[in-house]
C-alpha cells in the first residue's frame, strides 16, 4: 500500500493510526466500565480519549516504531506489534459483573470498527478533494487507508477467544460459572499461547480473510470502492 513511500514517510503515515488504534481501545474500555459501576479508570484519569494519558511509551510508540523500522529496512512487509497500558477493570465493582464484563470487553474491539470507519471517511475525503487540499491529500489517503488497516486487524486479534484477549473475556463471562473458573486459569498462558499461534502460522490463515473481508466492507460503507 505505502511501497511508493520512502521510511520517513511510512512512519509519518502510520504514527498517529497506531496511536489512536490501540490508546481509543483502552479509553472505550474505560469509559465503558466506567458507566456500568467500576470507577477505578476514572480514580486513575484513564476515562479520557485523551490517547496522551494511555500511552505505554515502549508499547505504544518504541517497540511498534522499532519494529516497522527494522522490519522494513530487513526487506520485510514492515512488521508491527504494541499495546497501550491496559485498563485496570474490577468486575466486583460492575453492576452486573459477568454481563457487565463482557459489555466491558466488547468495548474496544467496537471502537476500532467504528476508527476504522471514520479513517475510511478521512481517506474518501482526501481522495475527492486533491485539487483543495494540495500536499495534504496525499497523506490523509495513505492515512486513511493504514488506519482501516491497523484498527481491523486489532479489533479481530482481540476478539480471539484466548484470555486475557477480549475474545477470551466474551468467552469468560458467557460460559457457566464453573467452567469460566476453569478457564480463568488459563489467563497466565494466554499471551504464550496466542503468540505461539502466530509464530506457528496457525491463525493468520484464520484471521486475514476476516480482516480483508472487513476492509472491502469498510470501503463499501465508505464509498472507497
Amino acid at each position: 500500500m505505502m511501497n511508493e513511500l520512502g521510511l520517513v514517510q511510512q512512519i509519518a503515515v502510520i504514527a498517529l493510526p497506531i496511536i489512536f488504534a490501540v490508546t481509543v481501545h483502552e479509553a472505550s474500555h474505560a469509559w465503558v466500565a466506567d458507566k456500568l459501576g467500576d470507577k477505578t479508570a476514572r480514580a486513575l484519569g484513564r476515562v479520557t480519549f485523551n490517547p496522551i494519558p494511555h500511552i505505554d511509551p515502549i508499547g505504544t510508540i518504541i517497540l511498534p516504531i522499532g519494529l516497522y523500522v527494522l522490519s522494513s529496512l530487513a526487506g520485510g512487509m514492515g512488521l508491527l506489534f504494541g499495546w497501550a497500558k491496559p485498563v485496570p477493570v474490577l468486575v466486583s465493582r460492575l453492576n452486573n459483573p459477568r454481563r457487565d464484563m463482557a459489555l466491558v470487553a466488547l468495548a474496544g474491539p467496537g471502537a476500532n470498527l467504528g476508527m476504522a470507519i471514520l479513517w475510511g471517511l478521512l481517506a474518501k475525503i482526501g481522495g475527492e478533494n486533491a485539487m483543495a487540499l494540495g500536499q495534504f491529500a496525499e497523506p490523509m489517503v495513505y492515512m486513511g487507508l493504514f488506519g482501516i488497516l491497523i484498527n481491523l486487524f486489532l479489533m479481530v486479534l482481540n476478539l480471539v477467544p484466548i484470555l486475557p484477549l477480549d475474545g477470551g473475556r466474551v468467552v469468560n463471562s458467557l460460559l457457566p460459572a464453573g467452567l469460566a473458573v476453569k478457564y480463568a486459569k488459563l489467563e497466565p498462558y494466554g499471551i504464550i499461547i496466542l503468540l505461539v499461534l502466530l509464530l506457528a502460522g496457525v491463525l493468520g490463515p484464520v484471521l486475514l480473510p476476516i480482516v480483508k473481508g472487513l476492509q472491502s466492507g469498510v470501503y463499501t460503507l465508505t464509498g472507497l470502492q
